[in-house]
């Protein structure tokens, strides 16, 4: 049986436990969060001419002010175009900072232009406008795409898609002969500047690959990849499935065959490099077969000249000897009178 104190010290000591809890409660914040919004289920919707340019017709414009203080009385149409090839993470901020330009709700539309709009202005592209536009219809931010978006937005165009404002970097966007495609629209008042996400964009991302060129070209022929998918030729495609069959075998040799392997290794590239230097272009076999050349051409003049009836009216015997290695010019002999001018010794 425990006494009447014992049981008191043991309540005291469970209120002070649930008073110590209660404050750490207080401390880490409610026990209740906050229930996150969830993502969209469905993706967004295509432009359709025929249908939703019918419903757009009654939509009045709202004015920028209206639409920053909050007194826009329906959802502000708002337009970002663009190329989203290799969409990453900083265009999915833009579309986030379009989404959230003004207090009430947007409802953005995205315009992504077509292949032959974008190889003429821009580049190439790695991803067709199809699949373009199927990124952007799974975006969580966007109502609506709008394929084959033009590349200078006119006027009509924002009467025809009812679009309160464009949404888009405030750099100047040199192109298509204009200093800035967005010129017309800023002097309008329905630009919205959004802000770039630094050190990403789908020029990094080629750039790394094109770097690492031969990582990924392994990558890929090691996961099935044919030499023909990668644009790769036949030399080189031995040579990566080489190199990463000895990369399997040096991942699985003890430390003994590793240095075994890594001497095999350093003479195989000696020995490659005296072939190369014996047989290969401008190496040692290659001058002694120029040299032998060389001879047998110069002792078939000889044998040539040797033969002539005439040796030295032959140009290219004179060509080949030097003139200090001809035979001396012979004497010729006369038998004419020898005539002299000496009038003294005429006995006259």
């Amino acid at each position: 049986m425990s006494s009447p104190k014992a049981a008191k010290a043991d309540n005291t000591t469970r209120k002070r436990k649930r008073k110590s809890s209660s404050s750490e409660s207080e401390e880490n914040g409610p026990s209740k969060r906050k229930q996150r919004p969830l993502a969209p289920r469905e993706p967004a919707v295509y432009f359709d001419p025929e249908n939703d340019s019918s419903d757009l017709e009654d939509i009045e414009p709202i004015s920028f002010e209206d639409a920053k203080n909050g007194k826009a009385t329906r959802p502000i149409r708002v337009y970002a175009d663009g190329i989203y090839d290799l969409f990453h993470f900083g265009h999915a901020r833009a579309l986030m900072q379009a989404k959230l330009c003004f207090p009430t709700p947007v409802y953005l539309m995205v315009g992504v232009c077509s292949d032959e709009l974008t190889h003429k202005f821009k580049g190439f592209t790695v991803m067709t406008d199809e699949e373009r536009y199927q990124s952007l219809l799974h975006s969580r931010y966007v109502d609506e795409v709008i394929k084959d978006a033009p590349w200078l937005i006119s006027k009509e165009f924002l009467d025809l898609h009812k679009i309160d404002f464009v949404a888009h970097d405030d750099f100047p966007y040199k192109s298509a002969g204009a200093e800035d495609v967005y010129k017309d629209i800023k002097a309008m008042g329905k630009f919205v500047a959004t802000q770039r996400t630094e050190g990403i964009s789908t020029s990094d991302i080629i750039a790394r690959v094109v770097k690492d060129y031969d990582v990924y070209l392994r990558r890929n022929l090691a996961r099935g990849y044919t030499a023909k998918e990668l644009n790769v030729g036949f030399m080189k495609e031995k040579e990566v499935l080489v190199r990463n069959k000895f990369d399997d075998i040096k991942g699985k040799i003890t430390d003994k065959s590793q240095e075994l392997l890594e001497k095999w290794e350093e003479k195989s590239r000696d020995f490659i490099s005296r072939f190369i230097d014996i047989f290969g272009r401008d190496g040692h076999l290659d001058r002694l077969i120029g040299r032998g050349k060389d001879k047998i051409v110069g002792a078939g003049r000889r044998i040539k000249h040797v033969l002539s009836p005439n040796p030295y009216a032959d140009p290219e015997y004179y060509e080949e000897v030097s003139p200090s290695r001809l035979p001396a010019k012979q004497p010729r002999l006369s038998f004419e009178p020898e005539m002299s001018d000496d009038s003294e010794s005429d006995g006259y």
